[in-house]
């Protein structure tokens, strides 16, 4: 078996070394933000869209060095990181950027550094999943909406608590609420409905990740003639709903069976992963 290397700060370590200090802000404090992304036939998909979010994100965070962490930085280091682990054509790549430096709450310095992880993937292809994933609601806590709430930051206690609720009731995923009690999004990935031969899905303004599938699926169903609506979803749609489908840009798209009682056609699902492996 391989052994896998992660890519520290350009410099690369076995994937198992210990590097990382006890006062690292990313450790520490969660002061910092990462980014999932596939590589395909060894290219980043949508990798304009992902480093202008990682960019966006950054400067929310105020991070210095943003403008650095562009497209052609992501291919470059896909491209080493991949070489090294053997995984050249197909993987899925996590890139975790955090603030460097010293202090308390006040760092004491904003210059960025970073750790990118690949794991192979079997296929080029987005595969729509066999079996549909059976949900529940996790409610104890909600997501707040702030200015940072559209963000994949490193603060995934919330996610973390939902995964826990996910395993102790032998679910599949969990759908996470917002402040307010209307759906948001999933543990790991954004949430579309249909209903009435429309698509739904949570605004930004109700506090979801702004994913880079997110909005590849929204256009897609849009030039393909299909209405996406972006609105505030009360969880009682759940109950109405003909599909429920759940979007991220390692996976795709996978669809969900079922909810309580409840249960799930597919074939949006399998219609709009057709249409993505065409772009793909």
């Amino acid at each position: 078996m391989i052994k896998q290397v992660i890519n520290y700060n350009g410099t690369f370590f076995n994937a198992d070394d210990k590097i990382l200090t006890a006062s690292n802000r990313g450790f520490k404090y969660a002061d910092g933000l990462f980014e999932s992304m596939r590589l395909s036939k060894g290219k980043i998909k949508f990798a304009n869209q992902h480093a202008q979010r990682l960019q966006a994100g950054m400067k929310a965070l105020k991070i210095e060095g943003y403008s650095k962490i562009d497209a052609y930085f992501l291919q470059d280091k896909a491209e080493e990181i991949s070489s090294h682990n053997k995984c050249t054509q197909n993987a899925r790549l996590r890139l975790t950027v955090y603030r460097d430096g010293a202090g308390l709450y006040a760092p004491s310095q904003n210059k960025f550094a970073y750790v990118l992880e690949s794991t192979a993937l079997n296929t080029h292809l987005y595969q729509l999943n066999t079996k549909g994933l059976i949900m529940d609601i996790y409610a104890d806590i909600p997501k707040a909406i702030n200015q940072l709430s559209n963000y994949k930051t490193c603060n995934a206690l919330l996610y973390v608590m939902a995964g826990i609720f996910k395993q102790q009731q032998k679910i599949d995923e969990a759908f996470v609420l917002n402040q307010n009690g209307f759906l948001c999004e999933s543990i790991s990935a954004n949430l579309f409905l249909v209903y009435q031969n429309k698509i739904y899905t949570p605004a930004l303004s109700e506090g979801c990740i702004g994913g880079v599938m997110r909005k590849v699926i929204i256009d897609l169903g849009i030039n393909n003639g299909i209405e996406v609506i972006e609105a505030q979803l009360n969880p009682e749609i759940l109950n109405q709903a003909d599909e429920v489908f759940l979007t991220n840009a390692s996976m795709g798209i996978q669809w969900v069976m079922g909810f309580n009682r409840k249960r799930y056609f597919n074939e949006t699902s399998k219609f709009l992963v057709e249409k993505l492996n065409a772009i793909s």
